[in-house]
Order: C-alpha cells, then sequence, then structure tokens
C-alpha cells in the first residue's frame, strides 16, 4: 500500500490514516506532499483528481478521504476490527467519527493544527467555545462509559481515536482546557509511540506554512 499525505505538522486530515495503518502494524509506503507550495496542485494531480490528501493506493485501487481510508483498511485488512466489537459501541463510534469528519468548522478554521508549536494563544468567540464544550462532553461522556474496557474512547483502539487525535495535538498547541477525563484521555494519546514518532517527524519538515501560524 501507498498512503499519500501532505505535512506532518500541518496536514490533520493526513495524521488519521497514517495513525491507523501505523497502530495496527500494517506496512505501507509513504509519500510525503509539502501543501500550500507552488506546484501542489499539480503534484496532489498525479495520484488523484480529488486534488486533495490523503489517499490511499492499494493496487489498482485509490481510496481518497480519511474515514473511507480508514473504513477500506478495516474491512480489507482488519476484518472489520476497525470499530468497537459491541453493536452499541460501534454505533457510537461512528456517530462520533462521522460528527468530527462534518462538523466543528470554527475549531478547524481557528485552531490549525500545528504539532511543532505549543503556548500560542487564540481568542475564544461563543461559537468556537461551543465546539470545544462539545469535544469535552465527547471524550469524558465515553471514557467514562467504557473506561473499564480500555483507555481509549471506546475501551479498544478504534477509528474514532484516529478521528480525535489531530484534536488532541491542537488543544496542546492552544492550551485548550477540558475536564479532568478528557484531559487524561488527550494526554494518553498525545503520548502514544505512534503519535510521538509523527511529532518527531513532523518537527524537522523544512517547510513552515504561514496561515496555519496562528496564535504567536
Amino acid at each position: 500500500m501507498e498512503l499519500v499525505i501532505g505535512n506532518k505538522n500541518y496536514s490533520s486530515w493526513s495524521l488519521r490514516p497514517w495513525l491507523f495503518l501505523s497502530v495496527h502494524g500494517l506496512a505501507f509506503k509513504e509519500v510525503r506532499i509539502s501543501l500550500n507550495q507552488d506546484d501542489t496542485r499539480a503534484t496532489i494531480a498525479q495520484h488523484t483528481d480529488a486534488g486533495k490528501v490523503p489517499l490511499l493506493k492499494d493496487g489498482d485501487l485509490t481510496v481518497w478521504d480519511s474515514l473511507a481510508i480508514c473504513e477500506y483498511i478495516s474491512e480489507q485488512y482488519l476484518d472489520g476490527g476497525g470499530w468497537p466489537s459491541s453493536v452499541r459501541a460501534r454505533a457510537e463510534a461512528r456517530s462520533c467519527s462521522a460528527e468530527m469528519h462534518s462538523g466543528f468548522p470554527e475549531i478547524r478554521g481557528q485552531l490549525p493544527m500545528n504539532c511543532r508549536a505549543i503556548g500560542r494563544e487564540v481568542p475564544l468567540n461563543a461559537t468556537l467555545e461551543r465546539e470545544l464544550a462539545r469535544i469535552d462532553q465527547i471524550w469524558s461522556q465515553y471514557r467514562e462509559t467504557y473506561s473499564s474496557v480500555g483507555p481509549w474512547l471506546f475501551g479498544e483502539f478504534s477509528i474514532a481515536d484516529c478521528m480525535f487525535a489531530p484534536v488532541a495535538s491542537r488543544f496542546k498547541t492552544y492550551g485548550i482546557k477540558v475536564s479532568t477525563v478528557s484531559a487524561e484521555y488527550m494526554h494518553f494519546i498525545l503520548d502514544h509511540e505512534q503519535i510521538g514518532e509523527w511529532v518527531r517527524q513532523a518537527h524537522v519538515e523544512p517547510e513552515t506554512i504561514d496561515v496555519d501560524e496562528v496564535g504567536i
């Protein structure tokens, strides 16, 4: 398999399938395309007509979109193991993942992922505060429900954790305060071996994307 991604420092969507593949120990070749460069659009066009990263190539199949890639990997290589084992937890995990996938525009716009940065300060408006509170609610609710199963959001590692991992990174960068239960989950994700490796590689990337350097 070949996973085409953007900058590790900035591309939250790229982190999601990369983390899913990495935690499960699946072999793949990584192709990194630097974003916001003069040749970015043309370079991505060599891989997909969708014009965005990430995308996965598996033989003659191309799958684009983070959630679709994770779903494909789950079905093709993990016998559906990308989701929790119980019907209830699977339904809840899918709901949370879909909400993250399609929602939270203020968090995306006002708090761009920046793995190298810490101590950034961004003013919080009412809409952003509502979105932050909703993330806190999701994390605390499901950690309290599934804490006896394991340390991940739904106990077992799942696609839902991949969807929220970039949010944990954002919260660290901008010093976002969450409840104690949510903070424990956030720190667990950020301390994970694969996240640490992603961040280490982000730190050695030479590019800086000015539009994503906010809160300085």
